[in-house]
């Protein structure tokens, strides 16, 4: 950063002496380092001014004196609470319980009198549930050797599949543990401690491990063919990254997903680097939905769809900072938009012509208001001339982009089939971040494969209305879940 000049007293009194250029000279100089110092304070307050309401920043670093939250969401009027029409989920009596007690009247309560010889009239029932205590099981499989008397050899019977070990644990501790570890993102010393308080048996963290790359294994396929779904038939694709470190170095985690399918990857780099190795954006056949990052963008081949969320949120930030009017008029009108589209979708497959040309029309206004109240500030003769791109105002940045990136911004508009933001990729990353909180970074590459191979394919069952214990259970079956629309890849 430039240093600031101050001039000193007896720079100030030489100036005076010398006459009135060099006064001017003084006073043009004084007037750089307060240039200086006003935008070195806005960028500073910007900075602060910054919250997870109004940037990208996460809600955790808004720190302890955070306000009050404030939803870019509109009230919907609705009570809290379930609504008409919910099903609700609460315990309901069965016709056949498990056990039946019967607690039989010896006496009158109130005059104290033997019942005993009295016939039952009736019965009042309530039902409890709960959870047996359960401890783990050994099942002892046992083949037979019998002698062939044709050809003089012994021969053994066949263990069923999956039976390898003289002694080995089955898929039910295997997919218990890996749910435990990989869905519920507990510890392994944790579920070792789990295992030992629950069924009275310590597994030990090595078989945790193992599991975990057993099933990686088995699920790979199914991933691939997710991946290639992704890639080739998905109308629109939400992506995403988060940092992520693996052995104490930052790698990133890629995702790529929709409403039904999820699809993680981890590699060192963040860029096109990584984005052209995980393979899915370059070949992209559907909509690429994101937040607008350049590495991205820099695929021109494929159409693209902003996040607004991100876009009112950077609004959001521009009206509280730098107030214009065409701030609260350009967040209207995305509103405006969304609602319209939404109330459409439910009866057409798309905006009338109309619609859509008052929109944009409305659209461009808003932004060259915009453009001409946040001009390009030009190169003084005075000013350093420094390599790459000219620092420009929050404000000019947003408007740059809006006004270069009018149809992917819009893309919602002009195509239903694209979601207004990229919330589900977000929704689909934060897990991850709670596993780093949980447990911290990984050791191993080799455990970021197996946790993304996992994760990938738990989520994807989850978004199809999978039980996650079933799904691993088939995993270890070598019958893996896959959704019914995703055709499976025909091994190697």
């Amino acid at each position: 950063m430039k240093p600031i000049n101050i001039p000193t007293p007896e720079e100030i009194r030489i100036a005076i002496k010398s006459g009135e250029e060099a006064q001017l000279a003084l006073y043009g100089q004084m007037l750089q380092t307060i240039y200086q110092l006003v935008e070195r304070v806005q960028a500073l307050e910007d900075q602060l001014a910054k919250k997870s309401n109004n940037s990208s920043k996460p809600p955790s670093s808004d720190g302890l004196n955070k306000p009050a939250p404030k939803s870019q969401r509109k009230r919907h009027g609705r009570k809290s609470g379930g609504q008409p029409g919910h099903e609700g989920h609460t315990l309901k009596v069965v016709s056949k319980p498990n056990h039946v007690i019967v607690h039989s009247v010896h006496k009158c309560h109130n005059c104290e009198i033997s019942l005993r010889k009295e016939k039952v009239i009736r019965y009042e029932k309530r039902q409890v549930y709960d959870i047996p205590p359960v401890q783990m099981e050994v099942t002892e499989h046992r083949a037979e050797v019998k002698h062939c008397s044709g050809c003089g050899k012994d021969i053994t019977g066949v263990f069923p599949k999956g039976v390898t070990q003289a002694v080995q644990y089955g898929p039910e501790v295997k997919s218990q543990a890996i749910y435990l570890n990989q869905y519920q993102m507990i510890p392994l010393g944790r579920v070792c401690e789990a295992f030992e308080d629950l069924y009275k048996h310590r597994l030990a963290e090595g078989t945790i491990i193992t599991a975990c790359q057993e099933a990686s294994k088995m699920v790979r396929r199914v991933n691939q063919s997710v991946k290639s779904y992704l890639t080739e038939k998905a109308e629109a694709v939400h992506f995403d990254e988060t940092g992520l470190r693996i052995n104490g170095k930052l790698h990133w985690l890629h995702v790529a997903c929709t409403g039904k399918l999820t699809y993680y990857e981890e590699h060192i780099k963040r860029g096109q680097k990584a984005i052209s190795k995980i393979g899915i954006l370059p070949g992209l056949q559907g909509v690429a939905i994101h937040d607008g990052w350049k590495s991205y963008l820099a695929y021109e081949n494929i159409p693209h769809g902003l996040c607004n969320a991100h876009h009112l949120r950077e609004l959001e930030f521009v009206g509280e900072r730098y107030p214009q009017a065409w701030v609260q008029k350009l967040t209207d009108l995305l509103h405006e938009i969304k609602k319209t589209v939404d109330l459409v979708r439910k009866t057409s497959l798309g905006l009338a012509d109309d619609q859509i040309a008052d929109f944009s029309r409305r659209y461009d206004e808003f932004v060259k208001q915009g453009l001409a109240e946040n001009p390009t500030s030009e190169q003084k003769e005075t000013d350093e001339v420094k390599r790459g791109r000219k620092k420009q105002s929050p404000p000019k940045n947003l408007l740059d982009r809006l006004f270069a990136y009018k149809f992917a911004v819009l893309a919602f508009m002009y195509n239903f089939k694209v979601p207004f933001d990229n919330n589900q990729a977000e929704r689909d990353i934060r897990m991850m971040k709670v596993k780093q909180k949980i447990s911290g970074c990984f050791r191993s590459e080799e455990g970021a494969d197996t946790f993304c191979q996992i994760r990938s394919y738990i989520s994807t069952a989850r978004k199809n209305k999978q039980n996650v214990m079933k799904v691993l259970r088939l995993a270890f079956a070598s019958k893996p879940f896959l959704p019914d629309f995703v055709t499976l890849i025909q091994a190697e």
